[in-house]
């Protein structure tokens, strides 16, 4: 079974973080996050997902090698390093027009992009490395479910992985929103309110796998909401999971303060002067650092014809020179190493990636 057990109290950051990371909404020029691509970025994507489809390989198995981006790799390996490893956490990828290309060639796009910036990591327990965030009539109510299957607000979390990728295919009629919020910001105001309840963040909290459960592993992990390691921070949360949890019999309920630090986050994060709200766009790619970010869905109303229903292909990403995590990031993540970490603990030969949600 994997398990990492605390001895002692999990260290806290020396004082407040002032990284590009700790940013507030005001801190950001309208769209400065959004990389519009050059007609000839846009044509060279184009000509490798096409040529990528067209090939008999299995779309599991793509590398970078697979997909050539000599004109725009080293733009994209830039904007990937400075921006959402090192920079803010973020950049949006805008220029493509998914209506161009067949079901395999926007999977083949996708992929080929994920393979420049790391290993691909399954999403589910079916081993996906390419998911589908589409309304699939499922409930949040459901302990079994996991929200990017539904139509309802997802709230502010954090996906088991270092980087996730979202293309959209298809926007909703309404709502769906994409929305960003620095969890070094929320830390350091936490930190300055109350920072005993800042402290209790620091301590491991029981969250649901929601059915995800690979043979020798509990059906909860236990890892903290905020973590620093080697000088660098790195959040984790998902309150609906750490409230979940508590169906189990052996896990305790949340005690007064628990309740009372995660409310003061969520509390944050919904305040307008820190988050960030995106309309995507159809063939908006967006990269995201799971580590100093937060993410939320607005909920969405759905176009009535199934062919026009919101559609976003996802990825879950190891960059090899991603951050330092702590030890007990393997109890969700499989191992702490970069560029192996992260995603449903499923074997490697049975990794797909399904091109229908």
């Amino acid at each position: 079974m994997r398990t990492t057990t605390m001895t002692q109290t999990p260290p806290m950051p020396p004082g407040y973080l002032d990284t590009p990371a700790a940013w507030r909404s005001a801190d950001l020029a309208p769209g400065e996050w959004a990389h519009v691509l050059s007609v000839a970025e846009a044509a060279e994507i184009a000509a490798a997902a096409r040529a990528l489809a067209a090939r008999d390989l299995d779309l599991a198995t793509v590398t970078a090698a697979d997909f050539p981006l000599p004109a725009f790799g080293p733009r994209l390996a830039a904007l990937h390093r400075g921006e959402v490893l090192e920079g803010r956490g973020f950049a949006v990828i805008r220029g493509l027009d998914p209506q161009a290309f067949s079901r395999r060639e926007n999977g083949a796009l996708f992929l080929g992009i994920g393979a420049h910036l790391g290993a691909f990591r399954p999403q589910n327990a079916a081993g996906h490395i390419l998911g589908h965030v589409k309304d699939l009539g499922r409930s949040g109510d459901d302990p079994n479910a996991r929200l990017y299957q539904t139509h309802e607000r997802q709230t502010y979390h954090t996906d088991s992985c270092d980087v996730v990728g979202l293309y959209c295919l298809k926007p909703a009629k309404a709502g769906g929103r994409s929305s960003l919020v620095s969890s070094v910001t929320l830390y350091n105001e936490m930190r300055r309110r109350a920072p005993e309840l800042a402290a209790a963040l620091f301590q491991p909290i029981e969250t649901d796998r929601r059915g995800e459960v690979a043979a020798g592993e509990l059906p909860w992990f236990n890892i903290p909401v905020f973590n620093w390691f080697e000088g660098c921070f790195a959040g984790m949360y998902q309150r609906q999971y750490i409230e979940s949890a508590r169906r189990f019999s052996e896990v305790p309920p949340l005690t007064e303060t628990q309740v009372a630090a995660l409310d003061l986050l969520d509390a944050l994060a919904e305040d307008p002067a820190l988050h960030l709200e995106i309309d995507f766009q159809p063939g908006d790619i967006q990269l995201v650092n799971n580590h100093v970010l937060f993410h939320d869905r607005t909920a969405f109303e759905d176009w009535p014809e199934p062919e026009r229903r919101r559609h976003l292909l996802r990825l879950w990403l190891a960059p090899p020179d991603a951050q330092a995590l702590p030890p007990v990031f393997a109890e969700r993540f499989g191992t702490a190493a970069p560029g192996a970490r992260g995603g449903v603990t499923v074997s490697p030969d049975r990794w797909v990636a399904p091109l229908e949600a």
